[in-house]
C-alpha cells in the first residue's frame, strides 16, 4: 500500500462531525500509516488505515483495560467509537499533558507493569511479528526488484523459524512495538502510546526493540542496556531465540523505511542502506540507521 503524504482532512472533519466534536482549527500532528490530529479542545483524533476497524476497536478496549489496571497509557474519550469516515476507522483520545520523548528506562518501567498483568478476557489475538511486512515490501517501489525479492525470501525464512522458536519467558500481554517512540515522559512519569499491536505473546518481543538499539544500530550504549536489563530482570540477548527476533525487528525497521521511501524521496538513501546492511553489503553491525518520520 502506498502511503500518502497528504493529510486526510476531509475524513477528520467527517469523523468529528459524527462524534460531536468541532474540527475547526484542527492541525495534523503526524501523517504516516496512521494520522494523528489535534483539536483546539485538546482532543486527539487518530485516523487508522482502511480495513483496520477491528484493530481500532481493540485499541480502545485495551486502553480502557489499562486504565482499569492503573497502567499509565493514552486514554480514550468516553464517546461511541470508532467511527467510520472515508472508509477509515477514527478514534478520539485525551491529549497528553506536557511531555518529552521517553527513554529506554521509561520503556522498561512501563513494560514491567504491562507484562505483570494477568491476560484479560479480551479478544487480543496472538502476536504476529511480521504483520504487514510483506505489504510493505511490495510497496517499496524505490528498491530494485532483486532487493524486494530477497526481502520476501528473508521474510519467509524468519516466519518459518518463528514457528520453531525456542521456549522463553511465560507468555503475557505484550505491547508489540515497545520502543522509545511509543513512550513519553511527563511530570507524573512515563506514559505508554500506540496500543495498535497489543496482543498475547512472548515478552521477549517487547524487549528486543531496545536490545537491537545496542546490537544492531548502536543507538543504546552497553551501560544503558545493562541498566535496562537490571530493571526488567532479564537480558533477551542471552536467549537462544534472540537472533531470530532481532532479525524480525531489523526487517520491520527496513521494510517500514522502504515503504515510506516510495513516496518520500528524501528517505530513499536510508531505505537502500538498511537493505544493504541486511544483505551483507556493508560493514558488520552496529549500523548507524537514521530515524525517519
Amino acid at each position: 500500500m502506498r502511503i500518502s503524504a497528504t493529510p486526510a482532512r476531509a475524513a477528520m472533519e467527517e469523523a468529528c462531525n459524527i462524534a460531536g466534536f468541532n474540527s475547526a482549527g484542527a492541525v495534523p500532528v503526524r501523517v504516516a500509516e496512521n494520522e494523528i490530529w489535534r483539536l483546539p479542545s485538546r482532543v486527539i483524533v487518530r485516523i487508522a488505515r482502511p480495513g483496520q476497524w477491528d484493530a481500532a476497536a481493540r485499541e480502545v478496549r485495551v486502553a480502557e483495560w489499562l486504565a482499569d489496571n492503573q497502567v499509565p497509557a493514552v486514554r480514550p474519550l468516553p464517546v461511541k467509537q470508532p467511527v467510520e469516515a472515508d472508509d477509515r476507522p477514527v478514534t478520539f483520545w485525551e491529549e497528553l499533558p506536557a511531555h518529552e520523548t521517553g527513554s529506554i528506562m521509561d520503556v522498561v518501567t512501563l513494560l514491567k507493569l504491562l507484562h505483570a498483568l494477568p491476560i484479560p478476557d479480551l479478544e487480543l489475538g496472538r502476536l504476529d511479528p511480521f504483520v504487514r511486512v510483506a505489504e510493505r515490501i511490495d510497496a517499496a517501489t524505490s528498491l530494485p526488484d532483486d532487493d524486494r525479492r530477497w526481502l520476501h525470501r528473508h521474510l519467509t525464512d524468519l516466519q518459518e523459524r518463528w514457528l520453531k522458536r525456542p521456549v522463553g519467558l511465560p507468555e503475557c500481554v505484550v505491547h508489540g512495538d515497545a520502543w522509545v517512540g511509543n513512550a513519553v515522559r511527563t511530570t507524573l512519569g512515563p506514559i505508554l502510546l500506540d496500543l495498535e499491536r497489543v496482543s498475547v505473546g512472548p515478552p521477549e518481543w517487547d524487549l528486543v526493540s531496545t536490545a537491537v538499539k545496542m546490537t544492531t544500530t548502536g543507538a543504546v550504549s552497553e551501560a544503558e542496556y545493562a541498566q535496562f536489563c537490571a530493571t526488567y530482570g532479564s537480558d533477551v540477548t542471552r536467549w537462544d531465540g534472540y537472533e531470530l527476533l532481532a532479525g524480525a525487528r531489523q526487517l520491520r525497521m527496513t521494510s517500514y523505511a522502504a515503504q515510506h521511501a516510495a513516496s518520500r524521496p528524501e528517505w530513499q538513501t536510508e531505505a537502500q542502506y538498511r537493505v544493504d546492511c541486511l544483505r551483507g553489503r556493508t560493514a558488520p553491525p552496529p549500523w548507524e540507521w537514521k530515524g525517519i518520520l
